[in-house]
């Protein structure tokens, strides 16, 4: 990957490793946008956006992004999350129309300027973009549900419980749409495991990674 010219970085994690606050770490260090599932969210509850509403959209006029980033108050390195008032959902989407309109949601992202993107199948739906880094960040056990019970203040129990269910949902979404396993390291350029290192640490391997 060139980080001098338009690239994408990509970040897939285990639940409990940290790779998404190191996302955000490295994206902050190269001075680019962090988009995750939040963000993906957001886009397509408050703004409708289908894969047919995002081809309009582009269609309507060239400088559409730097429109639609002024309009959602998105700066040059961070974002802003939003929750959709009531009475302004859209209809439920598929769960395939909601991996079809977040494929293209993701696409565009990556065509209009350089970005960290975490989860949200991006190793997969971004391989073919020219300039791009796919990464994933794995732990024990142990470190995952630690690291989970102190942030959610769960017992060891409780915490084993979610991280067994995340786990399994996100396997069974990636292999579903995407005909490959999450776990599958030839998906990805580096693999780190985060035993044993701080988010900062992580971060530092990454950016040495990059050059």
């Amino acid at each position: 990957m060139n980080k001098n010219e338009k690239f994408v970085i990509t970040i897939n994690r285990e639940l409990g490793s940290g790779g998404r606050t190191v996302g955000r770490k490295v994206a902050e260090r190269l001075g680019v946008p962090f988009f995750d599932k939040a963000l993906i969210m957001a886009l397509e509850e408050k703004f409708h956006l289908t894969v047919e509403n995002i081809e309009k959209l582009k269609g309507q006029k060239q400088g559409w992004w730097a429109d639609f980033k002024r309009q959602m108050s998105l700066g040059e390195s961070s974002v802003q999350y939003y929750q959709v008032k009531m009475g302004q959902e859209p209809e439920v989407l598929s769960t395939y129309e909601l991996f079809k309109s977040e494929e293209q949601i993701l696409n565009s992202l990556a065509e209009q300027e350089s970005c960290v993107v975490a989860g949200r199948t991006a190793f997969y739906v971004l391989r073919k973009q020219p300039n791009h880094l796919n990464i994933l960040i794995q732990a024990s056990m142990p470190f995952r549900l630690n690291r989970v019970m102190r942030k959610q203040g769960i017992d060891e129990d409780k915490a084993r419980k979610i991280i067994e269910k995340v786990d399994k949902m996100r396997e069974n979404y990636v292999k579903e749409y995407t005909k490959t396993s999450r776990y599958d390291t030839r998906n990805y350029d580096l693999v780190i495991s985060a035993d044993g290192k701080t988010e900062d640490e992580i971060a530092d391997i990454i950016m040495q990674y990059i050059g």
